[in-house]
């Protein structure tokens, strides 16, 4: 069973695995669409300037402005950001509304203000290259798409980044297999919150940021909003812009992802023993058969299982820049992954799901 995921996911998944940054590039026609870049921002006073400065020196050929939502930050976020970049608008978020998350309820505030052809949602640890807004509207020029995402190149420098971080690329885009998301054929939708530029019509059609009110996977529950309304959309993997902000410890990482884990299984405890068996069937039966299971057909359909889950994770440890004996290792990063899905699962029982800055998020 195990050998025939393996054999499913390499070949049959939209090559997920592949890896290729396809990073946006040249110009849009003139006259240039108009674009407004919305930040939302809380408590961000470690990595706001040089993400806004990257927005500043954008090169783009037509008006561009910067909306930065101050979502009730308690250090000088927003005074950093506009000495950084003295022209950018500050928005003060005001009280989050019952039934809407936070981030979210910041970007409606931005969107709100934006008067512009396209939206680019653009979180406050993203470093963007000068020519990357140019580059996104014209990728979605070329390809009428109403939303182009780019998975940015995320921190990989501490020990724990190094360990976990490359399989959560590896995962995400197993989900969502961006093959898929651009195929209008296809009903998978997703994108990733990072970088998301999209179209005002689109958005408008979709029921606007309202739409996704509640949502704490805000980005891809955008991306179906917008498909489902006849949308197409575009995702892929960038190699240039990028996010700095660095996750020290195996904890941090470890709450990050069960901030959202058991909302991906929809607070279904049937969905999550699925899960649970599912990932022990795909990613810990191969090795535990190739060790321990007497010579036989056994021992050989695991260890080839186990082949084929590194070849097709080596592509994500090669895009992290990790020596290629790390490929081997994913079963291990996966118990990692199980035990923050659980542990999601948990907090969300305790009234405690979704914790993030100081805020818990929990389904109705």
């Amino acid at each position: 069973m195990s050998l025939g995921i393996w054999i499913y996911l390499m070949a049959a998944r939209g090559a997920f695995w592949r890896m290729h940054p396809e990073d946006p590039a040249g110009n849009p026609q003139s006259p240039a669409p108009s674009v407004t870049a919305v930040v939302p921002a809380r408590n961000e006073v470690g990595v706001i300037a040089r993400s806004i400065a990257s927005l500043g020196h954008q090169q783009y050929p037509g008006d561009f402005h910067i909306i930065l939502v101050d979502d009730s930050s308690e250090d000088d976020t927003a005074a950093l950001a506009l000495e950084v970049v003295p022209d950018i608008q500050i928005v003060a978020a005001r009280p989050k509304p019952d039934g809407w998350t936070g981030k979210v309820w910041a970007v409606s505030e931005g969107v709100y203000r934006a008067r512009s052809d396209y939206i680019l949602l653009t979180d406050a640890d993203i470093v963007h290259p000068p020519t990357h807004v140019a580059g996104l509207v014209a990728r979605a020029l070329e390809g009428d798409y109403d939303m182009v995402s780019y998975m940015v190149r995320l921190s990989c420098r501490t020990a724990a980044e190094q360990a976990v971080i490359p399989a959560f690329v590896f995962f995400f885009f197993q989900l969502y297999p961006p093959a898929w998301i651009r195929d209008p054929r296809s009903a998978t939708a997703g994108a990733a919150g990072g970088c998301i530029l999209i179209r005002r019509d689109a958005l408008e059609r979709a029921g606007g940021i309202a739409r996704i009110a509640g949502e704490l996977i805000d980005d891809c529950a955008l991306a179906y909003a917008v498909k489902s309304t006849g949308g197409r959309i575009w995702l892929g993997l960038s190699d240039n812009a990028q996010s700095i902000r660095e996750y020290a410890t195996f904890g941090e990482i470890f709450r990050m992802i069960a901030r959202t884990a058991y909302t991906q299984l929809k607070y279904s405890p049937l969905l999550l023993a699925g899960t649970v068996l599912g990932l022990a069937i795909t990613y810990l039966v191969p090795p535990a058969l190739t060790l321990a299971a007497p010579p036989g057909a056994a021992r050989g359909l695991a260890a080839l299982a186990w082949l084929l889950m590194s070849a097709c994770y080596l592509p994500s440890i090669r895009y992290a820049g990790r020596p290629w004996f790390w490929a081997p290792l994913l079963p291990a990063i996966a118990v990692f992954y199980l035990f923050a899905t659980l542990y999601s699962a948990f907090t969300h029982w305790r009234g405690r799901g979704g914790m993030w800055k100081g805020r818990a998020h929990t389904a109705a």
